[in-house]
């Protein structure tokens, strides 16, 4: 067959042109087209503005109402927490006796009280906001009358300062070498670490105490600073930090002829200084707020902190416990404040993105 020769399609069935006819536009039927005039435009334009800005309006006063009412949620959790703070920071301005005044119905209740004043708090206690007098007497007490506070104190920065910046430098090198070197074994010694925190303090206090005894430091600050510096927090902290670590940025300065120190110093470091500021006031909160270590393993009460020294205020000087709680609670309050943003971005933040 030529390339020109076409042969012409047949109808099939005996079907007729006719009925190819019954398809053409002659057969559509008509559409009628309805023109608007311009006002019945407009204000068709006009309906539709209208029922978008009441809908936004609409939106707008639900999610002011809804967060108004998370904003009052938020102000009333944050008044309860801060309640006890504002009551201790203004307590310290009143003198003893008014103190035993406001609070009769509390020191009756407690086991100290005798037996025939001994009460349920039969009475509602009164929590006076502003004093009826201000004293400066508990404060010149502890300050200048009683060098036990000062010596307290100083016990506590010289215990928890050292624990700090230990374990910072031990949970740093060992968090790397975690990040680093992944090897089935290295994952068996990571889950003990992660054993070992899981566990409560209480747990370790015994075999903590019976080392300390062995190697000769029970009594002595060593005691409680050698366990502090291994913990195991701060490397289950950072180890999760420095594996999200780009391995590119690692490459590139193996090519550029940095050695692991340098690697470790000029890159991860850096990159993990949100991480680390977190931990360490973390851990200076914690540290400062110890108890059952120092009345376990320091059995001269002269080398015990002043977290202890707090719980051993008899009741005749509640003006002074007052007084001293409140300056017990600056260095950890001045911290936080100092570093809240490296704080929430330290734990928030899973890892480099």
């Amino acid at each position: 067959m030529k390339k020109n020769d076409i042969t012409p399609l047949t109808p099939i069935n005996g079907v007729s042109e006719e009925v190819h006819d019954h398809g053409s536009i002659r057969d559509l039927q008509e559409v009628e087209i309805v023109q608007l005039s311009e006002e019945e435009i407009e204000a068709m334009h006009e309906k539709g503005r209208a029922d978008a800005k009441r809908r936004i309006r609409l939106h707008t006063i639900a999610d002011r109402f809804w967060t108004t009412v998370g904003v009052l949620l938020a102000v009333a959790v944050a008044i309860f927490a801060l309640m006890p703070i504002v009551l201790t920071i203004l307590d310290s301005f009143m003198s003893t006796d008014e103190i035993k005044t406001n609070y009769s119905a509390v020191y009756n209740s407690l086991s100290s009280a005798s037996a025939e004043t001994k009460t349920y708090l039969s009475s509602t206690p009164k929590l006076k906001m502003i004093p009826d007098f201000v004293s400066f007497s508990q404060y010149k007490t502890l300050l200048f009358l009683s060098p036990t506070y000062l010596l307290k104190f100083w016990n506590s920065v010289a215990l928890v300062v050292p624990i700090v910046l230990g374990q910072i430098m031990v949970g740093c090198l060992a968090s790397y070498s975690f990040a680093r070197y992944r090897k089935k074994r290295r994952e068996v010694l990571f889950f003990s670490y992660v054993i070992l925190m899981l566990m409560p303090f209480q747990v370790t206090l015994v075999p903590n105490y019976l080392i300390a005894n062995k190697l000769g430091i029970y009594n002595t600050w060593w005691a409680i600073i050698l366990p502090g510096i291994f913990s195991t927090f701060s490397i289950f902290l950072l180890s999760k930090y420095m594996r999200q670590i780009p391995s590119s940025y690692i490459e590139a300065a193996k090519l550029d002829g940095a050695n692991e120190w340098n690697i470790f110093t000029k890159i991860c470091l850096p990159m993990c200084k949100s991480a680390i500021y977190a931990m360490a006031i973390l851990l200076f909160i914690d540290y400062w707020n110890m108890v059952e270590q120092p009345l376990i393993l320091l059995e001269d009460a002269g080398k015990q902190p002043l977290s202890v020294f707090l719980s051993q205020i008899n009741a005749a000087e509640v003006g002074v416990a007052f007084a001293a709680s409140f300056i017990f609670m600056i260095p950890p309050l001045l911290i936080f404040l100092y570093g809240e943003q490296y704080l929430v971005e330290g734990i928030s933040r899973s890892g480099i993105k």
